[in-house]
């Protein structure tokens, strides 16, 4: 029983990056860290192998993905002595105490608030990570200043428009953002501005201040029994959602990514988007700003609502074509809106949206309460150090994003999937590599294995021997679409039992190129495939071509094709040792007796070029190819 799925970088990881990992359980798990427990503050899944030896997730993975961004590194100061360097942090717009503290029990912090784009380019090549809010813009042209220093950048929030993800991936940047800790507070102040907006609440306190007492003016309208149609069922729609249900109102949602599930659980029904903006009464909008919902809510939208209708924007001004809504307003259209983000913040003075007597405005106040404040510099903190040491983060939002329990179980995998992928790069003679697929055995259902984080280590392991460039998960899949690379994946069914282990074996195959290794080739003789498997915690290569091995996957491996008989590991094994060439394993797979074998050595040191002729030139070795790990 076999799965298969092709992925194309270009399609496939931009689905997988733009979702954001959706809960409608609200989490302050931020709050609850200690500051001054750095140590503790970044969630290490313990992971006991089956060695015995105990170890972490984070550790594993760190190892395997190698974001090149050093703790600390040594230089030497004017006495000629090795010091320690920090990483230097740039921090561009205001951030709450508890996460700069993090930020500086870490690194080297750089407070400096309001730099134009001509400033910021000038000091970013001097930082390794940046943390921003929404007012700064992160554009291609800071990516290209960095000079390759910058290692990633921080969102203190949800959205991620204002930081340019192209060309972040371009350069090798991760992007992390905190979308949690500011959940609540955005969604209570959407219901706050839903109950304003109904009651005139704005309106009237700017009368009776003004010496007015004009009842009758701003008579407002009920909630209870009214629709409301909550577009983008994500963390904060759906909190606004439960709130509204409150209220006694009638939820409606349309969200494409939404489980049905979670929106029965809270009590709203979901519908298509044409539906819900038929029907509402007041419409909330939660979605991100991207090019499909850019100018979403425009003149033609406007025209197929409800007459009457009041709308309410915590999200992201650019949703809403901003003189369609004016337009919409002065008609009658839409009643009432209430807006708490523009397209241009601050917008302009004389802006008639903001000026319009039927909108109530607030000045991006949706993340702003002291508890969220403290929540979100906390969040963005522990994620810029994660990456920093090398972690790959849940928020990450231009590479997979997997979660812990799924990073927990495959992190033994993570290691196997990147040799893997170097092995079978390194076995092709020439270049012209233009397919490549990947079969999992398993014991589990192809819907209950998540294969992300394995494919982009394979991805990772054949394009970084062959590429000028260095190669990390944020941008693996990018330079794969840059040379042409496509990559599919097979799951095939294991009889093992489901709870022994997530995957029995992972075979890597190239097709249609010549091999250096004429071993490695199938049956067919038309495609290296090599397999390996996780053996007691640790990775193996178990089979190269036709043939059975034993290799544990580390230091360096010299692999000869020989004629099956006695004496061969000996003459071998010498002319190692006369060059002072440690072996540390040595394994033989045949498969008929007295026929063919293969001959796998662990080596500590590469041996030179001289060493590797001699073994060639032994009577019974007819090919051999060594491959660095």
């Amino acid at each position: 029983m076999a799965a298969t799925s092709c992925f194309s970088p270009s399609s496939t990881f931009s689905k997988l990056i733009s979702t954001p990992n959706r809960s409608s359980n609200p989490t302050f798990l931020p709050l609850l860290r200690r500051a001054n427990s750095v140590s503790s503050s970044f969630g290490l899944i313990p992971l006991r192998l089956s060695d015995g030896s105990q170890s972490s997730v984070n550790h594993i993975i760190k190892n395997a993905i190698t974001i090149d961004s050093p703790i600390t590194s040594s230089s030497k100061n004017q006495n000629g002595t090795l010091s320690s360097t920090k990483p230097t942090i740039l921090v561009s717009e205001k951030l709450g105490n508890a996460g700069l503290e993090l930020l500086k029990q870490f690194g080297n912090v750089d407070c400096s608030y309001d730099l134009s784009q001509a400033e910021l380019c000038s000091k970013i090549s001097q930082c390794d990570a940046l943390i921003v809010r929404s007012g700064t813009k992160v554009t291609r042209e800071v990516f290209e200043a960095a000079q390759g220093r910058l290692k990633v950048v921080g969102r203190a929030g949800v959205g991620i428009d204002n930081v340019d993800l192209q060309a972040a991936t371009e350069f090798g940047c991760l992007v992390v953002n905190a979308p949690t800790a500011n959940t609540i507070a955005a969604a209570e102040h959407g219901i706050a501005l839903l109950s304003a907006m109904a009651r005139n609440i704005a309106q009237a306190d700017a009368s009776v201040k003004a010496g007015k007492w004009q009842r009758n003016k701003y008579v407002g309208v009920s909630l209870v029994g009214k629709t409301i149609a909550v577009m983008g069922f994500g963390k904060v729609g759906s909190e606004v959602a439960r709130r509204a249900k409150g209220l006694g109102m009638h939820v409606i949602a349309h969200d494409p990514y939404a489980p049905a599930d979670r929106a029965r659980a809270i009590g709203a029904d979901l519908v298509s988007f044409e539906q819900a903006i038929a029907t509402a009464d007041f419409i909330s909008l939660h979605m991100p700003l991207t090019p499909n919902t850019s100018k979403l809510f425009n003149d033609e939208t406007f025209g197929k609502m409800k007459k009457g209708v009041r709308i309410i924007n915590v999200a992201r001004g650019g949703v809403i074509d901003e003189d369609a809504l004016v337009r919409a307003l002065d008609s009658g259209a839409v009643a009432q809106a209430a807006l708490d983000v523009f397209t241009e913040e601050p917008p302009p003075k004389d802006s008639k949206l903001v000026q319009h007597e039927n909108v109530i405005v607030t000045p991006h106040l949706g993340a702003s309460t002291k508890e969220a404040q403290e929540g979100v510099a906390i969040e963005i903190a522990e994620a810029v150090i994660g990456a920093l040491q090398g972690e790959l983060s849940s928020t990450a939002v231009n590479a997979p994003m997997v979660p812990p329990d799924v990073l927990s179980e495959l992190a033994p995998y993570v290691v196997l999937a990147e040799k893997l992928g170097r092995i079978a790069v390194q076995l092709v003679a020439g270049s012209g590599i233009k397919s490549v697929k990947v079969v999992y055995q398993t014991p589990r259902a192809p819907h209950d294995l998540d294969t992300r984080l394995l494919r982009a280590m394979i991805t990772k392991g054949i394009i970084e021997p062959i590429s000028n460039s260095f190669i990390n998960l944020v941008n693996a899949d990018y330079v794969a679409k840059e040379k042409g690379l496509r990559i599919s994946e097979e799951k095939l069914l294991n009889d093992s039992p489901p709870e022994s282990t997530p995957v029995h074996s992972i075979q890597v195959q190239i097709a249609n190129v010549q091999s250096k290794f004429d071993s490695a080739l199938s049956e067919k003789g038309s495609e290296i495939s090599i397999e390996g498997k996780v053996k007691d915690g640790i990775p193996m290569l178990t089979c190269i071509g036709s043939f059975d091995v034993d290799v544990s996957l580390e230091g360096n491996i010299i692999l000869c094709r020989q004629v099956d008989q006695p004496g061969i590991v000996g003459r071998v094994g010498t002319l190692l040792g006369e060059r002072n060439v440690n072996v540390s394993f040595m394994s033989v797979g045949r498969t008929i007796q007295r026929e063919k074998a293969i001959m796998a050595i662990g080596v500590d040191e590469e041996p030179d070029k001289d060493t590797l002729k001699k073994i060639g030139e032994v009577p019974a070795v007819e090919e051999l190819v060594f491959l660095k790990l």
